[in-house]
């Protein structure tokens, strides 16, 4: 099989309806944001359907209790407990569907604002001209007092090269059918993410990825020295 990556961005939190940078600070999701996710689970999340539980061999997931929420929201059933909790639910609440582990790492976490945490992209705009600044790009600026876009691109290739020789490297001449990879983190890190696995420089980035957003990762041709971002897939229907 052609493994993929998918990339979920967490459900909607007031900061994110309402355009404020939100990176180290964890909000809860909002109402509608909960219910948004649950609605995506029921009709991505399925043996049949576009996330297949049963061919996700691993989970990561970042620190953020918004992401992680996100994660259990989905429901992908795992048979361990969540990092987070200190059981697994019963098997009449969430059946056990796949046999992934469920990994916290920093290297998921959102792009550290700085001093831009908790402003909006008016806001910065507005400080920035008023000190004589030229108009703010995340992906050629970075953050003051957070990190550059080198910071980022060393984390997220480190992350990709781990994906690609533990989990996606062995796929290709495996044939068991598994091989799925799952990553639930945010919008500017998740973005950054999708052009570093095509090898891309951020400052090309002109990718949208709402709150609660899916995306897929693969690569062309049987060839992991190809990856590609999947535009649309078609319906899986079994045999």
């Amino acid at each position: 099989m052609v493994p993929r990556c998918f990339i979920i961005r967490h459900g909607e939190t007031e900061w994110s309806l309402n355009g404020r940078h939100t990176g180290c600070t964890d909000l809860a999701l909002t109402e509608n944001g909960e219910k948004r996710v649950k609605a995506t689970g029921k009709a991505l999340v399925g043996n049949d359907r576009l996330i297949a539980p049963n061919k996700i061999v691993h989970v990561y997931v970042s620190p953020r209790a918004r992401a992680q929420r996100t994660l259990e929201l989905l429901e992908i059933g795992c048979r361990e407990r969540l990092p987070w909790t200190e059981s697994r639910k019963s098997e009449d609440e969430e059946p056990i569907r796949t046999e992934a582990g469920v990994e916290i790492t920093e290297g998921v976490r959102e792009w550290d604002y700085g001093d831009y945490e908790g402003l909006t992209s008016k806001q910065i705009k507005e400080t920035r001209a008023k000190n004589g600044e030229e108009p703010w790009d995340i992906w050629r600026d970075g953050c003051p007092g957070g990190e550059s876009p080198e910071d980022v691109i060393k984390r997220l290739d480190a992350l990709i090269a781990d994906i690609r020789e533990k989990h996606h490297g062995p796929c290709f001449s495996s044939d068991d059918g598994k091989g799925d990879v799952l990553i639930v983190a945010h919008g500017h890190i998740l973005r950054a993410f999708a052009m570093r696995w095509v090898g891309k420089p951020l400052t090309e980035t002109a990718l949208i990825l709402e709150a609660g957003g899916v995306g897929t990762l693969s690569y062309e041709h049987h060839n992991i020295e190809e990856p590609a971002i999947i535009l649309g897939g078609g319906f899986v229907v079994e045999n």
